[in-house]
């Protein structure tokens, strides 16, 4: 009885975490600039393989598979984000400017303090 909960616990964490990866490509495909990508991607993306090396875990149920499957999420949450930090600070400091559907460009004042078309 316990196994057919672990199962059905299994596919629901498969299915959530591929839907989630799903919306991750397709927001890299249909949003308008590198921002809105990049957010897409490190957040969908992440939380999509989260789920699915966690699915992993429980249906292995073998110590060493949890072990590293629980090190491959905690891995993913540590670097997306700073990675996705890193690529954006690095996209707008070269000149990739967001585009007219951002309203306010907060970073402005910060990367570029002396700029006078402000």
């Amino acid at each position: 009885m316990i196994g057919a909960w672990i199962d059905i616990i299994v596919g629901v964490t498969l299915v959530v975490g591929a839907l989630f990866a799903l919306v991750a490509s397709i927001g890299i495909l249909r949003l308008k600039d590198v921002y809105m990508r990049m957010h897409a991607g490190s957040k969908a993306g992440t939380l999509g393989s989260g789920l699915m090396l966690l699915g992993l875990a429980l249906y292995s149920g073998e110590p060493g598979i949890v072990t590293r499957a629980v090190a491959g999420v905690i891995f993913f949450l540590l670097t997306a984000p700073v990675a996705a930090h890193l690529l954006a600070t690095a996209a707008y400091r070269v000149g990739y400017r967001p585009c007219a559907d951002t309203k306010i460009d907060a970073f402005k004042p910060v990367a570029r303090p002396n700029d006078p078309a402000e």
